[in-house]
Protein backbone atom coordinates (compact mmCIF):
# COMPACT_ATOMS: atom_id res chain seq x y z
CA UNK A 1 0.00 0.00 0.00
CA UNK A 2 0.75 3.62 -0.51
CA UNK A 3 1.94 5.16 2.55
CA UNK A 4 0.58 8.50 1.59
CA UNK A 5 -2.78 7.08 1.07
CA UNK A 6 -2.82 5.48 4.71
CA UNK A 7 -1.62 8.30 6.70
CA UNK A 8 -4.89 10.27 4.89
CA UNK A 9 -6.79 7.42 6.00
CA UNK A 10 -5.45 7.55 9.54
CA UNK A 11 -5.75 11.24 9.39
CA UNK A 12 -9.07 11.17 8.21
CA UNK A 13 -10.45 8.64 11.07
CA UNK A 14 -8.74 10.37 13.49
CA UNK A 15 -10.79 13.08 12.79
CA UNK A 16 -13.98 11.62 12.79
CA UNK A 17 -12.75 10.19 16.47
CA UNK A 18 -12.21 13.95 17.65
CA UNK A 19 -15.80 14.82 16.47
CA UNK A 20 -17.28 11.73 18.23
CA UNK A 21 -15.51 12.56 21.30
CA UNK A 22 -16.53 16.14 21.19
CA UNK A 23 -19.96 15.47 20.94
CA UNK A 24 -19.79 12.74 23.21
CA UNK A 25 -18.35 15.51 25.33
CA UNK A 26 -20.93 18.21 24.61
CA UNK A 27 -23.44 15.38 25.69
CA UNK A 28 -22.20 15.02 29.35
CA UNK A 29 -22.04 18.47 29.99
CA UNK A 30 -26.08 19.19 29.18
CA UNK A 31 -26.98 16.08 31.07
CA UNK A 32 -30.30 17.54 32.83
CA UNK A 33 -33.54 18.89 32.36
CA UNK A 34 -33.60 19.69 28.30
CA UNK A 35 -36.17 22.49 26.87
CA UNK A 36 -36.24 24.05 23.76
CA UNK A 37 -34.84 24.01 20.55
CA UNK A 38 -31.98 21.68 20.33
CA UNK A 39 -28.24 23.29 19.92
CA UNK A 40 -27.31 24.07 17.09
CA UNK A 41 -24.27 21.39 16.47
CA UNK A 42 -26.79 19.17 17.71
CA UNK A 43 -29.01 19.76 14.90
CA UNK A 44 -26.43 20.07 12.76
CA UNK A 45 -25.55 16.48 13.81
CA UNK A 46 -28.66 14.75 12.92
CA UNK A 47 -28.78 16.69 9.49
CA UNK A 48 -25.59 14.83 8.55
CA UNK A 49 -26.95 11.41 9.84
CA UNK A 50 -25.46 8.32 8.06
CA UNK A 51 -23.49 8.37 4.88
CA UNK A 52 -25.34 5.74 2.42
CA UNK A 53 -22.32 3.56 2.69
CA UNK A 54 -22.83 2.45 6.33
CA UNK A 55 -25.34 -0.47 7.07
CA UNK A 56 -28.04 -0.02 8.72
CA UNK A 57 -28.69 -1.00 12.91
CA UNK A 58 -31.40 -3.80 11.61
CA UNK A 59 -29.09 -4.85 8.98
CA UNK A 60 -26.43 -5.75 10.37
CA UNK A 61 -25.39 -9.01 11.25
CA UNK A 62 -24.95 -8.98 15.19
CA UNK A 63 -28.81 -7.08 15.04
CA UNK A 64 -30.51 -10.16 13.25
CA UNK A 65 -28.87 -12.17 16.35
CA UNK A 66 -30.01 -10.11 18.69
CA UNK A 67 -33.55 -10.05 17.86
CA UNK A 68 -33.86 -13.50 16.99
CA UNK A 69 -32.64 -14.78 20.06
CA UNK A 70 -34.40 -12.33 22.17
CA UNK A 71 -37.73 -13.90 20.37
CA UNK A 72 -36.56 -17.35 21.19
Amino acid sequence: MDLMKILEDLRRERASIEEAILTLERLVEGRGRRRGRPPTWLAEARKRGRTTDEPEESDTEESIVKRFSAKG
